[in-house]
């Protein structure tokens, strides 16, 4: 019984770390402009609002999307301004991605968890 006791709060921790991770994990996508890294984040489908054009995508729609932003804006540098969670569990992060042709855009995305699996549900990334 002890060794079951030790074994839960061994999974629990760990899985607290990895849900920490995932900031660090989508926000080195963005700031390496990977967006195949980024879209192994996304849900089966992700509401993407890139410059005022929003709708809900598939995660490989998403993906070829966000690439083509990559592409015509590359990244420099992406800085977290805030990161956090609601009462209902969903975590956020806002940051300011820096672009090499000089522009900042105010990036945020926001993380679900369903049935153990965390998922972006929500990418933004408007002009600053």
């Amino acid at each position: 019984m002890k060794k079951i006791k030790t074994v839960l709060i061994c999974l629990l921790i760990s899985s607290r770390l990895l849900a920490s991770d995932i900031y660090e994990e989508v926000s080195s996508a963005i700031r390496n402009g990977d967006s195949h890294q980024l879209a192994t984040y996304f849900n089966s489908s992700i509401d993407l609002s890139i410059t005022g054009s929003e709708n809900v995508y598939s995660k490989a729609q998403a993906e070829f999307i966000v690439k083509d932003f990559f592409n015509k804006n590359p990244p420099k540098s992406f800085n977290i301004l805030h990161k956090g969670s609601s009462p209902e569990g969903t975590q956020y992060l806002i940051g300011n991605l820096i672009t090499t042709n000089g522009k900042t855009f105010r990036t945020s995305f926001y993380i679900k968890t369903t049935k153990g699996v965390q998922a972006l549900q929500e990418l933004r990334i408007e002009v600053e």
